[in-house]
């Protein structure tokens, strides 16, 4: 498998020349200590890190994978001794309270580290990743008390937390949820119930695992309305803090699954275990929802961390592999045959995942700088207007960039030919793990009835225009630049045609509601293309101005423009035919009888 390297330069590129990272730290409070040299020195020690430590347990975890027994889970080999270095290095605290043990540094940074720890250990990553949802939701809803007794020590990295919110009978439709949850005298909730798909529920890599939990009360209205949010640990505090006598939680079994064989997928079983109300009563689902944004952000990441993987691999192998020669005659003429880099559809898929890779790094980064305002600016208009646009995106980051991230993964191992069926190369394995992403968190189904239906036809437009009238102003600032002439009408006719085919999509459902779900997963990978369009503009934009300047680095600016050019004439295309899907409608969808659907 080839050597992983963390993509620091690309990072360098999107966060300090697309985005202007280091400005807006300089301008955003509570972040006056992210200079950048401090922030160069995170991401070195990080790629060091993920590098040296991660990245050779990728493989072997994957081979070894999980072991249930009833004493619990256990993780490859090195995965629990990676993990002591990981907290003891201070990552987990990097972008939390100082209140409650966290450095204070900006979420944007903490994306950062996310990324090269994924990219290098996706499964290994995902046991620290999922705290991440549990903090912020105890941050943003916990009492004081709750938050002393855990939320330090899931800062500190010494206790992990997950989700548990499925359960074999109802999947995404959380309404039909069945875990109860009956009311102590003492004020805590004894926890009944089985928990499917638990991401990380028992391992051997930390004493204690705070569960954040969804369950009814006894009279609980029915449906989602119905549905409270609880804490339940493995472990209950003892006065000192410790993790002290072992709650009625444990695991039932782990899951053999298709990929992230070395994280556990596990069966959580409650059986009366003692709980602890976050939030108010029958207000669970909004409280859950702090958690599935966050995730779903998360999840997006892992679409690009497959597609940086495969870009690697891929890149690797097709520089090397000789086999056949160029149509246009030899380019390695000593050798029997040439590179297969030099052939046509090799490149096409090469310039595909990287197309995808560095466009999906500017996506999450290009969201991740409006995390920052929404957490930290002091303006409640800025807070607000960052909200909306990060309600916008979130559904189309977790599922535009999982599918692309797939399609990549499966391109990387298409590289290699035969070989990248085999497991020593690594790349079947990135396909496995990729696979995954578009399911859990809600599957591109669910996201695109999200964004379509809830996002943007209930907001009436609204958070669509939030994103529309930047690419409009980035359009209109530069129609007249000659160097982005082959970028910017293009785009300024995508971005007006995106506000009028939701119109008409909204005038379709208001006289058949299917209309809605026939269009969703068409518009939301038409809304990732276009997306994917203006940050690729603005990247060619940025690269011209450097070339233009003088640049010793010709090579990775030159590279940019390409790449952009490429996107813009062999991937947006694909535009044309999701709008022809929209308009198809629901008729051909909706028309078969049930009855009909047969083997």
């Amino acid at each position: 498998m080839p050597e992983y390297k963390a993509p620091l330069r690309d990072i360098r590129f999107v966060r300090n020349e697309l985005l202007s990272f280091p400005e807006h730290y300089a301008t955003l409070p509570g972040a006056e200590e992210a200079t950048p040299d401090m922030v160069d020195a995170i991401f070195e020690e990080g790629a060091r890190f993920c590098e040296q430590v991660l990245a050779p347990l990728n493989q072997s975890g994957d081979r070894e994978g999980c072991s249930w027994s009833e004493k619990g889970v256990k993780t490859p080999v090195g995965f629990k001794k990676a993990y002591q270095q990981f907290i003891e290095s201070g990552w987990p605290s990097l972008a939390h309270e100082p209140q409650f043990g966290g450095q204070g540094l900006p979420e944007s940074l903490n994306l950062v580290v996310n990324e090269l720890c994924g990219e290098a250990n996706w499964s290994w990553s995902m046991y620290p990743g999922l705290s991440h949802g549990a903090m912020h939701t105890l941050h943003t809803h916990g009492t004081p008390e709750q938050q002393q007794a855990y939320l330090t020590k899931l800062v500190s990295g010494e206790w992990t937390g997950t989700m548990c919110l499925t359960e074999s009978h109802c999947g995404t439709d959380l309404g039909m949820l069945r875990t109860k949850a009956e009311p102590q005298a003492d004020g805590t909730y004894k926890i009944t119930g089985t928990k499917i798909f638990i991401s990380a529920g028992e391992h051997d890599m930390t004493d204690n695992i705070i569960h954040i939990v969804l369950a009814r009360l006894p009279d609980a209205p029915e449906g989602t309305k119905g549905i409270s949010l609880f804490i339940v640990p493995k472990c209950l505090p003892d006065d000192d803090g410790s993790a002290g006598e072992r709650n009625a939680v444990t695991c039932g079994s782990i899951e053999h699954k298709m990929g992230i064989h070395a994280n556990s997928t596990c069966v959580m079983n409650f059986d009366g275990a003692t709980g602890f109300l976050i939030g108010s009563p029958n207000k669970g689902l909004n409280c859950m929802f702090t958690f599935m944004n966050t995730a779903r952000i998360g999840t997006g990441l892992q679409g690009l961390a497959h597609a940086e993987v495969a870009w690697q691999g891929a890149l690797s192998y097709a520089r090397e592999r000789l086999q056949s020669r160029s149509l246009s005659g030899p380019k390695n003429p000593d050798g029997p045959a040439d590179p297969i880099i030099v052939h046509p559809d090799v490149r096409r898929m090469l310039l595909t995942i990287k197309s995808f890779a560095e466009g999906n790094r500017a996506l999450l980064y290009f969201a991740a700088k409006y995390v920052d305002i929404m957490q930290h600016s002091e303006s409640e208009q800025e807070r607000k207007a960052a909200e909306n646009l990060l309600s916008f995106l979130t559904p189309i980051i977790k599922a535009f960039m999982t599918e692309t991230g797939f399609e990549s993964a499966n391109l990387g191992l298409q590289c290699l030919g035969g070989h990248g069926f085999i497991s020593e190369w690594g790349m079947e394995q990135n396909v496995r793990d990729a696979r995954i992403a578009m399911l859990y968190e809600g599957t591109t189904g669910i996201q695109a009835l999200d964004l379509l239906g809830r996002k943007v036809l209930m907001t009436k437009g609204e958070s669509l225009r939030a994103f529309t009238k930047i690419v409009h102003k980035f359009c209109k600032a530069h129609e007249k630049n000659k160097e982005l002439k082959a970028y910017i009408p293009p785009l300024a006719a995508l971005n007006k045609e995106w506000g009028e085919m939701t119109m008409q999509i909204g005038m379709k459902a208001m006289k058949n509601r299917e209309e809605v779900g026939a269009a969703s997963v068409d518009y939301l990978m038409y809304s990732g293309y276009v997306i994917l369009a203006y940050l690729w503009a603005d990247m060619a934009r940025v690269a011209k101005a450097k070339l233009a300047e003088g640049t010793t680095e010709t090579g990775f600016y030159t590279a940019k423009v390409q790449t952009a050019d490429f996107y813009f004439q062999k991937i947006l295309p694909r535009t044309r035919m999701h709008k022809a899907c929209i308009e198809a409608g629901a008729d051909s969808v909706m028309a078969m009888e049930a009855a009909n659907f047969q083997v």
